[in-house]
């Protein structure tokens, strides 16, 4: 243990807490930490932009159930997250960061990158620590994994003075104890004070103790509400449910929570992480027109959904419903609207329990019936629209040949405005924990850490990524971390030269296009020029021909952009969010 310097204390916590990947992009602050998480066989992903590494812990966290890791250097490094890191805030994700920070002596006195890391960061993530000893790295490190998995899962911040990750002899050579010169009162009276803060740091590391793999067991519901809910549910005629990303924070618990959704027979609709939880085509699963299904349902069940802007703030449910809500958190258990039953608790473990609570029978018929006439009506519209003309791709028949080529394996990421939107009504995800998009905070730039972190996690799943031509633009240099680090994922950018969910809405309303034009961009060429491989489609007959020439590059290790060029479609018109 004293040969041991801090980097290889936290590299130990991770390995001891099943991490697998460290995503980075190097600095002075951090050195230690990378060489040190290296040699313990945890493997370092290095990009080109702190946020995308982020990002792909978070995507890590979210497939996996264990804490993504992103290690940053001090100052620009750690402000260059804070999108992402409000962005995993949001989504609930267990994120954390490592951030590295000046010299515990040198603080507040002008060095480089020096700044008030902690005053970012408090407002933004469960727990924030700074360090100020070597002994205190792992007590700290374990206990942000706690924290991160606990109640309403989250970010959590430590940052990590340089001078606790080296090893002591280089430390003291830093602060100059070691040298023989100072003969003043003035530098002795220094040199003292500088051994003796240096000693400080030091002292007790060489008796550090590791803890064994940290399990943090989801909030149970309560049993007489999970008996309510289903006395409620046997009579209701009309059920819906809802299953939002918060069901599946417990990520091996997947394939059970689908069981159990299956296992209770209501028609239900998946969002976020949800997405794809019963597979393409299950009876239970509606698509369309939720909300003239959640005006008609008597009894909504809300697992993991809070009511916010996509609810219309609870204004989609009907106030004669019967409203029960599954949550984690306080907040979003009675946001905007108080249901008449608050499972305060995990949804997932709530649907569970749920469906162990009610005998299996048939019933709901003609209600599942008639929304799924509904549905297919939609699908019918939708299959009209795709077939009609447009100057270039018409985007919806691109999604349905995109959802033809992509293999059951397949982990789809969304990052983008119109295109992604759209794509959302087509294509479908093949089965539990195979959607990531950004979440309620709506962030651009996901699209590249999401599936960096995803085909890390899948290396056997097909990893696509649906990116908006605005969206890509956040993305691009990472084709250089995919070339470098070999992880081959497919890219397709829907491109229609704007910011098209913006343009649409503004030029109605205030009739300028300002700021919402941009150009039929070569995405293709800078990809190969990443050294990458590029595919440029621009007419219909060659969609699947392309899709498979990009599926075979994938294939054979090279991360692939398609640059489809799209027309115009009214398709979305009307459908920004406040």
């Amino acid at each position: 243990m004293a040969q041991m310097h801090g980097g290889d204390h936290i590299a130990e916590v991770l390995k001891a807490q099943g991490v697998e990947f460290l995503f980075t992009l190097c600095g002075g602050h951090i050195s230690p930490i990378l060489v040190g998480c290296k040699q313990h066989g945890i493997r370092v992903i290095d990009v080109r932009h702190e946020a995308t590494a982020v990002f792909a812990a978070d995507a890590v966290a979210r497939l996996t159930g264990v804490p993504g890791v992103a290690a940053v250097t001090a100052g620009p490094g750690v402000t260059n997250t804070m999108t992402a890191v409000k962005n995993a805030q949001l989504a609930q994700s267990p994120v954390i960061i490592l951030g590295g920070a000046t010299a515990t002596a040198l603080k507040g006195r002008g060095a480089l990158q020096d700044i008030d890391q902690m005053a970012l960061f408090k407002p933004h993530v469960k727990w924030a620590k700074s360090v100020r000893k070597v002994r205190d790295l792992v007590p700290a490190l374990e206990q942000a994994f706690k924290i991160s998995k606990s109640d309403v899962p989250g970010p959590v911040f430590v940052e990590c003075p340089v001078d606790l990750l080296y090893d002591e002899a280089v430390v003291r050579e830093w602060y100059g104890v070691k040298s023989s010169g100072g003969r003043s009162l003035a530098e002795r009276a220094l040199k003292w004070y500088l051994n003796a803060h240096v000693n400080k740091l030091f002292a007790g590391a060489d008796a550090v103790n590791f803890s064994q793999r940290i399990e943090v067991a989801s909030p149970s519901p309560n049993s007489a509400e999970i008996r309510k809910a289903a006395e409620k549910l046997q009579c209701a005629e009309r059920p819906l449910l809802l299953v939002g990303s918060q069901a599946l924070l417990e990520a091996p618990e997947a394939t059970q929570i689908a069981t159990a959704v299956e296992r209770l027979g209501i028609p239900v609709y998946l969002s976020g992480m949800a997405r794809g939880l019963l597979g393409k085509q299950h009876p239970l699963l509606m698509r369309h027109k939720r909300r003239e299904a959640l005006k008609e349902a008597d009894l909504v069940i809300l697992a993991g959904v809070p009511c916010d802007f996509r609810l219309d703030y609870g204004r989609h449910i009907r106030r004669s419903s019967y409203l029960i809500s599954a949550n984690r958190g306080r907040t979003d258990l009675k946001k905007n609207r108080r249901p008449n039953l608050g499972v305060l608790g995990d949804p997932g473990r709530f649907l569970r329990q749920l469906a162990d609570e009610l005998a299996k029978e048939e019933r709901w018929t003609s209600w599942r019936k008639q929304l799924r006439q509904r549905d297919e009506a939609r699908e019918q519209e939708i299959s009209q629209q795709a077939a009609e003309p447009t100057e270039l791709l018409n985007p919806l028949h691109l999604c349905r040949e995109i959802e033809k080529a992509m293999p059951p394996n397949s982990i789809i990421v969304a990052d983008g405005g119109d295109f992604v939107a759209t794509a959302s009504y087509i294509v479908s995800p093949s089965g539990p924990l195979t959607w990531l998009d950004p979440g309620v905070f709506g962030t651009l730039g996901v699209g590249a850490g999401f599936a960096l972190g995803a085909k890390l996690c899948r290396p056997e799943a097909e990893v696509w990524i649906l990116f908006g031509d605005g969206s890509v633009g956040y993305s691009l240099s990472e084709f250089d971390t995919l070339v470098r680090h070999q992880i081959p994922v497919l890219a397709v950018v829907g491109n229609d030269a704007c910011w098209t969910q913006i343009a649409r809405e503004q030029i109605e309303m205030l009739k300028d296009d300002v700021g919402t034009v941009l150009r039929h961009t070569n995405y293709h060429v800078v990809a190969e020029g990443f050294g990458g491989k590029g595919f440029l489609l621009k007419e219909s007959q060659h969609i699947l021909e392309i899709l498979q020439h990009a599926r075979e590059a994938a294939s054979q290790g090279q991360p692939v952009l398609v640059n489809a060029h799209l027309g115009k479609t009214a398709f979305r018109k009307g459908s920004i969010s406040m």
